[in-house]
């Protein structure tokens, strides 16, 4: 049995070569909206289902589809207000499914990562050829889409195969946001390439504010206060990383754009001095050019 999957070493948080952003920042800031699409009868995947009920499922559907039709405007337009960037975790899909969305996005100057075509059909059990494909189809589709070259992965619904870190490495992907070991960007092993991981988060993602831990909107906004209080103390000494990963279907309700709004005041109008308001792809570039080669050459120190 192995207990690690071997993606990166044990690197201590303490004594890292100092990580400065831009501008003398201390924390880079991110908010990331999830642009999916789910849906109704996927093809079966015999290693997980896509419903919990037998088709058709019509329920979380609809309560889904509630953020294409709603909730991603309602939060495009808050967004705006205080000039944050989304860093859109996309299912590819979505350029076809509702292209309206996409052109509103860039628009925006937003940045696009692959969420997999749809997060209704997963990676367990593909060959090779079948996951190269699909990150060929997301480089593909969203240069057409929107003029930009995608270079950050988070696999559809998490799931992966043993080969998924090597094969996006190889296909020019810079960045994953599928781990969750560390509140700084870290290099990560592959067999070619150059890929670091991005902090992204579960703890702070609203579907696991509302739909696992049940949290009330102001709980949830208070939750954000203090994971960003957190990584301000410890970004005076070496620049964090705080992401906030979004679905509209959750936080584009009525009752909760208000709190949310106020999160964003406090980080981005009380606390702008000291943070970088950017997306996942400016933090991965920035990264890779001044910090990749100095950390890993202390990754490598310490692991002798």
């Amino acid at each position: 049995m192995t207990a690690d999957p071997g993606l990166y070493d044990f690197w201590p948080y303490l004594n890292r070569p100092k990580i400065e952003w831009p501008d003398g920042k201390k924390v880079a800031f991110m908010v990331a909206p999830n642009i999916e699409f789910y849906e109704l009868n996927p093809p079966a995947n015999p290693h997980r289902k896509s419903w919990p009920r037998p088709y058709p499922d019509i329920t979380p559907v609809s309560y889904r589809d509630h953020g294409n039709r709603v909730g991603h405007w309602r939060l495009m337009d808050m967004m705006d207000e205080f000039n944050v960037r989304g860093s859109v975790s996309l299912s590819i899909a979505m350029c076809q499914h509702h292209p309206e969305i996409i052109e509103a996005t860039v628009e925006r100057k937003w940045d696009f990562f692959s969420h997999g075509i749809y997060n209704t059909r997963y990676t367990y059990g593909m060959d090779e050829a079948q996951e190269r494909a699909i990150l060929q189809d997301s480089i593909d589709t969203v240069q057409a889409a929107t003029g930009q070259r995608i270079r950050g992965y988070l696999a559809p619904a998490l799931t992966h195969t043993t080969r998924t870190m090597d094969i996006i490495a190889d296909m020019g992907f810079t960045y994953t946001a599928d781990l969750f070991q560390d509140d700084q960007p870290q290099p990560i092993k592959v067999t070619s390439g150059k890929l670091i991981s991005m902090p992204y988060s579960l703890e702070v993602n609203d579907h696991y504010a509302y739909n696992v831990y049940g949290n009330a909107p102001r709980q949830y906004s208070e939750l954000l206060k203090r994971q960003f209080d957190q990584l301000l103390e410890e970004g005076r000494e070496s620049g964090t990383v705080m992401c906030i990963p979004l679905h509209a279907y959750l936080i584009g309700r009525t009752h909760r754009m208000e709190p949310f709004r106020d999160v964003l005041d406090y980080i981005c109008n009380q606390n702008k001095d000291e943070v970088w308001v950017t997306t996942s792809g400016d933090i991965a570039a920035y990264y890779l050019e001044h910090y990749y080669d100095a950390a890993l050459a202390d990754i490598e120190k310490y692991n002798g």
